[in-house]
This record gives C-alpha cells, sequence and structure tokens, in this order.
C-alpha cells in the first residue's frame, strides 16, 4: 500500500516542506535579527512587508467563507492586518502609510497570495497554513527577541502581530487546524498540489528575507 494513502495530510504538507520551512528560518536575514545584530529599523522594515503580504491574505476571506476547501480555515481569532496596523503606527508614526512600499519579492508574494485566493482556494490553504501556523509557532520566538532588543512592552504595541489574544490555548488551536488539514475537501492530486503551492509560498517568504538581507547586510 502506498504509504502516502494513510499519511495524514497533516504530516504530509509538513514533512514535503521542511527543507524550504528551514531555508526560510535559517535565512541570513532572520539569523541577524533574532541574534540581536540588526536595529530596530531592520525589524521595522519587516513588519513592512508583513502588512502587504496580510493584507493580500485576508481582503478576500469573506468571498473565501463559504468555499469548501477553503471556507473551514477562515478563523477571525486568526486576523492580523488591525494588529500590524498598529504596530506600524508604533513603529513608524501616525502617518506610518506614507512612503510605504513593498520589496520586488514582497510584492511578488502577495500577489501571488491575491491571485489563490481569486482563483485557487486550495492554494490559498497553502498560504494560509504556512503564514498562520508559524506566526503561532516561530513568530513567538520573533516577538521575544523584539521585546528584549528593543523595549516594546510585553505582548504591546510593535509585536501585537504576534499576540492572538482570541486563542487561548495556541497547542490546542494547532491541533484543530492540522485536523482541518486531514479532512481538506481534496482529491490527491489536488492535495500534492497544495504541497507543491507550499513549497512555493515558503520560497516566496526567502525571497522577501534574501531581498531584505540585501538592504540590512552586516558592517562587520
Amino acid at each position: 500500500m502506498d504509504a502516502t494513502a494513510t499519511t495524514p495530510f497533516s504530516t504530509l504538507i509538513r514533512t514535503a516542506s521542511h527543507e524550504q520551512h528551514t531555508e526560510a528560518e535559517t535565512s541570513t536575514f532572520m539569523s541577524d535579527l533574532l541574534g540581536g545584530r540588526l536595529g530596530v529599523d531592520a525589524y521595522t522594515r519587516y513588519t513592512e512587508q508583513l502588512w502587504f503580504v496580510y493584507r493580500a491574505l485576508e481582503e478576500g476571506v469573506q468571498a473565501l467563507h463559504d468555499d469548501p476547501v477553503a471556507g473551514p480555515f477562515i478563523r477571525p481569532e486568526l486576523l492580523r492586518t488591525a494588529q500590524l496596523e498598529r504596530d506600524l503606527a508604533h513603529l513608524r508614526g501616525a502617518d506610518w502609510r506614507e512612503g510605504l512600499e513593498p520589496l520586488p519579492a514582497t510584492a511578488a508574494y502577495a500577489a501571488r497570495v491575491a491571485e489563490c485566493a481569486r482563483d485557487w482556494p486550495a492554494g490559498y490553504v497553502a498560504h494560509h497554513y504556512t503564514r498562520y501556523l508559524g506566526d503561532l509557532s516561530g513568530g513567538q520566538i520573533i516577538r521575544d527577541r523584539a521585546e528584549k532588543a528593543w523595549g516594546f512592552a510585553r505582548k504591546g504595541d510593535g509585536v501585537r502581530f504576534y499576540v492572538f489574544e482570541k486563542i487561548a490555548n495556541p497547542a490546542s488551536f494547532k491541533r484543530g487546524y492540522r485536523e482541518l488539514l486531514d479532512a481538506v475537501d481534496a482529491d490527491d492530486l489536488e492535495k500534492q498540489r497544495i504541497v507543491d503551492e507550499c513549497k512555493r509560498a515558503f520560497a516566496l517568504n526567502t525571497a522577501v528575507f534574501r531581498e531584505l538581507g540585501e538592504v540590512f547586510p552586516l558592517s562587520a
């Protein structure tokens, strides 16, 4: 029997994208940021890029709410755009939108997310998974580093993006999310396409880190 036929889809999607996930997590920019070798300006620029991606991710959620594939994943407690905007107001001031531009890699990433949200709900699930489960997991490491390195109030302005106030038990929520993946309304071919899109999502994210690394190279 084909092992993939009995392996939960949540396990398949995690293991298949492990290499791309690791590459994103260990990028030079993220390593330098978490290592305290970059300043708050680099953190601010990263937060700006997240805003473009999450705006694309969340603008179309109402249209997807009743979709048989993506609909079960649309959870209001996950939405991050409002929190990002509050963080950016703290980091950049009240006129934070002035001069805000995505890096080329960010623009490409946001465009792909928007395309999936509009035309391919199953592909949207791949981007939803890579972003939100990452925020609930590794994102907490970024929050902790930002609070310690730049003096943000614990779970306060500047790091609210990483604070899921409506999710009391993140571990339980993630278990439930994986159960949704296991029950996703898609045949095996479509599931493979979702896995491939998940890999693409990580590659798009890594490209953003690469360009941020070019903007903020270490002088040493």
